[in-house]
């Protein structure tokens, strides 16, 4: 009987080196392109950026295009500061259909053979100006009970979404034709330009969706600030901190141009950045009160509360003199 041939042995595993990520702040702007979720674009930008935090200010739909603006780093501290600025939308309105999802992307659930002349549309547009009472898209990513609107509406479930107060600021017609319509619309936070085309539709009893949107300005951010995703992978190429790549960003503070700025002396930025009030002399003293924020030397240092003659700090930052 012969002795089992043995295996040779197993040479050992190398172990894995795990990617060290850096530590990137600033805001990219990006013009997201068609098809893209908001998600994804994140993704795609920590990629080249290698960053340790990303995220954005503001859900895009796949559908739309436009400014996503994407914070990195200490940047993520400012993004209430862009989500809560005032946002412009150019947007295609189809009439004659009315979907699932208020866009072109959903299934059609009514139609009509009506089409609203220019004249009905231009009467229309000062009823959705102002303070307006507005019911969110079923297909949206608000939450009922825990769960995405949206994902219980793709389950087939009711979505029962209550109407909410939004700010329509400005609404004009830019041109039209006996199909379709096209909108420029500035707006405050929550607004959706879906909701605007449906309830837009239904009043000139024609129906309607959106079939192309994109969002042109963001708070303080605005087209001329923006880089397409190709260019942003093109300077991507050069490696993740190339002068390319980091050319693409913008300040942290870029975010923050409708606050007022403080400048203190390094002395007072210690004291800010140890949780400890400053207090304001002379020009130091904004003229209004309420957020600033704060600079020494021009690096940003915290987000303080003006009041009282003090300086109070909300948020401090952590970047490289």
């Amino acid at each position: 009987m012969t002795d089992p041939v043995s295996a040779p042995p197993r040479a050992p595993r190398s172990p894995q080196v795990k990617k060290i990520r850096r530590d990137v702040s600033g805001w990219i702007v990006l013009d997201k392109p068609v098809g893209l979720t908001s998600t994804h674009a994140v993704a795609i930008a920590k990629r080249l950026f290698n960053a340790k935090k990303a995220g954005h200010a503001g859900t895009l739909d796949p559908l739309a295009t436009g400014l996503l603006p994407l914070a990195f780093g200490e940047a993520t501290k400012t993004v209430p500061f862009v989500m809560d600025g005032e946002k412009a939308y150019r947007f295609t309105v189809k009439w004659g259909e009315q979907t699932e999802s208020d866009d072109a992307d959903g299934k059609v659930v009514a139609r009509s053979d009506l089409r609203p002349t220019q004249e009905a549309i231009e009467d229309c547009l000062p009823l959705f100006i102002g303070e307006i009472q507005q019911v969110p898209p079923r297909f949206s990513a608000l939450k009922i009970d825990g769960e995405r609107a949206y994902d219980l509406a793709r389950d087939g479930e009711m979505v029962d979404l209550a109407p909410r107060a939004v700010v329509i600021t400005a609404l004009r017609l830019i041109e039209s034709d006996e199909e379709t319509a096209t909108f420029e619309a500035e707006c405050g936070k929550g607004t959706y330009v879906r909701a605007i085309a449906r309830d837009m539709g239904r009043m000139l009893g024609c129906l309607g969706h959106v079939t192309a949107l994109r969002r042109t300005r963001v708070g303080p951010f605005e087209e001329a600030d923006a880089v397409s995703l190709d260019d942003l992978r093109a300077a991507g190429e050069a490696g993740e901190a190339s002068d390319a790549l980091a050319a693409c960003l913008r300040p942290v503070e870029s975010a923050l141009s409708e606050l007022a700025e403080v400048r203190v002396s390094r002395h007072e930025a210690q004291r800010l950045m140890n949780g400890q009030a400053v207090i304001l002399r002379g020009r130091d003293a904004p003229v209004h009160l309420g957020a600033v924020y704060v600079t020494e030397a021009g690096r940003l240092i915290a987000l303080a509360e003006a009041d009282k003659g003090q300086l109070v700090p909300k948020r401090a930052f952590h970047l490289p003199g």
